[in-house]
């Protein structure tokens, strides 16, 4: 099969003129048409757009007026990011024939940095229901194994990143939704600080926890892609006016004196995660102690805590974006969203100030534990991914999850991959930094990675 590229792999290699972005995209292309249909990563493919700009970005390069480093870049986009003439579907047949007129705000940064669009992508059905079996199209399946799944909801980007079939893709996380496929998947998602990227044009889960961002195969594309998206909109109420770093500013400091502390209670207590995600966390904690990384323990709130207040807003507002279709097209949502939207009616204006004052109090506790510590180290998730088939409609609410305490807290944290566990499946890391550190949180998960062997191994179907 062709080889694989980063980002910055492939970036420098079209800068120096060898490797042209139409050939990287034929890559592309020819690797979806072979295994997209194992892993339906893809609602939507514009293979003729693809090529289109990708000979528009070539021209580009050959006349020495490239854009940046993603010019001629093949990602794709989660299908809740509006695209100008093609169809947004959020995965749901309450959209299958929406059409927008403008795209996203982060698309058109994204295409103004010369991004190559491939398509859009597989998510759960509006960015909550899932994996689902009765919705227009299947859910995505995990490349590593596709009788797993690739979590959710930012699915089709993950799976599609880990089999190669574009570099990188955008994603949306409103409890978890970027770093579950990336820890599923085996590939780098970050969710940046709340308000650092524009969210409008894309489909809305809940207002005050739905954060955008990107998923690549390690966390330095991760960077070049946020700095594409990352940027002030006075049309998003909740963007942050600020100057934009250069998220790749400090990749290469090393970790060397960065203080670490490392969140055990969430998973040897609240949610004990398995021998082999442990045994991944102690490597990790050894690796930046070997680095000249000051360690040290750090206590945060449980993660049940961080879970029911998270959850009772997330539904409150989903059924809050939701209550006409609700009343009107009830049965043309799936089972699982529409279950899952219809609990939402049921919470009352007191729970959900509650549970926003419970957030409040969680934020400044989460502060105050990191007032000494430079970042937080976790783990996205207890386990390797599932079986795709039978996973419970409410296992949301069985154990509480390790990415919702940082959507409420809007703070930026990263999925990486950490090695591989049963069956060969992905294990993952989670850092966690200050808000608007980003470049922080880059350096120290782009020490890990390439001090470590785990971005050197793709899916076996891909290789």
């Amino acid at each position: 099969m062709a080889p694989h590229f980063t980002i910055a792999q492939a970036s420098a290699l079209i800068a120096a003129r060898k490797l042209s972005p139409v050939e990287l995209t034929q890559i592309c292309l020819e690797r979806t048409a072979k295994l997209d249909p194992k892993i339906n990563a893809f609602i939507l493919h514009t293979p003729e757009r693809a090529l289109a700009e990708a000979r528009a970005a070539e021209a580009r390069v050959m006349a020495g007026r490239a854009r940046g480093p993603l010019d001629g870049i093949p990602i794709a986009h989660k299908d809740i990011y509006c695209t100008k003439g093609l169809p947004t579907t959020a995965h749901s047949k309450l959209l299958q024939d929406h059409v927008p007129e403008t795209d996203a705000r982060t698309v058109t940064m994204l295409d103004d940095a010369g991004t190559v669009m491939l398509g859009k992508l597989s998510t759960h059905e509006f960015a909550m229901g899932g994996p689902s079996f009765d919705l227009p199209w299947p859910p995505a399946r995990n490349p590593w194994n596709p009788e797993h799944g690739p979590s959710g909801s930012s699915s089709g980007t993950g799976a599609g990143v880990a089999a190669g079939l574009f570099l990188g893709g955008t994603g949306s996380d409103t409890g978890g939704s970027i770093r579950g496929p990336a820890a599923f998947c085996g590939v780098a998602g970050i969710k940046p600080t709340y308000g650092l990227c524009s969210r409008m044009g894309i489909l809305p889960l809940s207002f005050t926890l739905d954060h955008a961002g990107p998923l690549a195969w390690t966390a330095e594309d991760c960077a070049m892609l946020l700095q594409a998206m990352a940027g002030y909109d006075p049309a998003d109420p909740a963007s942050a006016n600020r100057p934009v770093p250069d998220f790749r500013s400090d990749l290469h400091k090393g970790a060397k004196g960065l203080r670490i502390g490392v969140i055990r209670n969430f998973h040897e207590t609240d949610n004990p995660a398995n021998p082999a995600v442990c045994a991944a966390i102690d490597d990790a904690i050894a690796f930046y102690k070997s680095e000249g990384a000051l360690i040290s323990d750090v206590t945060l709130p449980s993660l049940e805590d961080y879970r029911a207040a998270g959850f009772l807003i997330l539904i409150t507002e989903a059924f809050a974006v939701h209550e006409p279709w609700l009343r009107t097209r009830y049965n043309d949502y799936g089972e699982l969203l529409r279950d899952r939207l219809a609990l939402g009616g049921l919470t009352s204006s007191a729970d959900y100030i509650q549970a926003t004052r419970r957030r409040h109090e969680l934020c400044r506790q989460t502060a105050a534990a990191m007032e000494n510590v430079d970042l937080l180290l976790t783990t996205a998730s207890p386990t390797e991914a599932p079986k795709i088939e039978g996973i419970p409609k409410w296992s949301s609410m069985e154990k509480p999850g390790f990415t919702m305490p940082f959507n409420l807290t809007g703070l930026p944290a990263i999925s990486v991959c950490s090695g591989y566990g049963e069956g060969g499946l992905p294990l993952s890391i989670q850092l966690v930094g200050k808000a608007f550190q980003e470049q922080t949180v880059f350096r120290a998960a782009h020490a890990y990675e390439t001090a470590t062997k785990w971005r050197d191994r793709r899916p076996p179907m891909a290789r």
